[in-house]
């Protein structure tokens, strides 16, 4: 099962998982026009300025960059413009109260394919102090150690 999600990954955001604490995750499907679907398809989409943003009781997507399909011509989309996303009713409400707390993000992790449809992992951040920072490199450089010095 992991090894077919991670074949039908389009993109992911390794700088959220470094920039904040992911406290919850939600998967959500993103309505998109015509050429904003070949383009995903084509993996020409970037997430790494990317968040979510509740607007009267809707999720959208605000701020990722999907390229411009080339044989698109004058059906083309506009590359940054804000799509919806496609979440229940119970869990905008949950992303909204998340929102209104001061210091937390919702952003996007991963975009991929699942039956043929786009869906985008959102999580609910909390962000890192410098000092989180620094202390989850350390984390990450003695597990590698260790893993070099015992194989284990």
């Amino acid at each position: 099962m992991k090894k077919e999600k991670d074949e039908n990954l389009i993109a992911q955001n390794k700088k959220a998982r470094h920039d904040y604490f992911i406290k919850d995750t939600y998967e959500a499907g993103i309505a998109l026009t015509g050429t904003e679907i070949k383009s995903v398809r084509a993996r020409r989409i970037n997430l790494r300025d990317g968040y979510v943003q509740i607007i009267n009781g809707s999720a959208f997507l605000e701020n990722v960059h999907i390229s411009e399909y080339k044989q698109g011509n004058r059906y083309n989309h506009e590359p940054l413009r804000s799509r919806r996303l496609l979440l229940h009713k119970k869990e905008i409400n949950r992303l909204a109260k998340a929102q209104a707390e001061r210091g937390i993000a919702i952003i996007p992790l991963k975009v991929y394919l699942k039956h043929g449809f786009a869906k985008v992992l959102i999580g609910v951040g909390q962000g890192k102090k410098e000092y989180d920072k620094r202390q989850t490199i350390k984390e990450r450089d003695q597990k590698r150690e260790i893993h070099r010095r015992y194989g284990i």
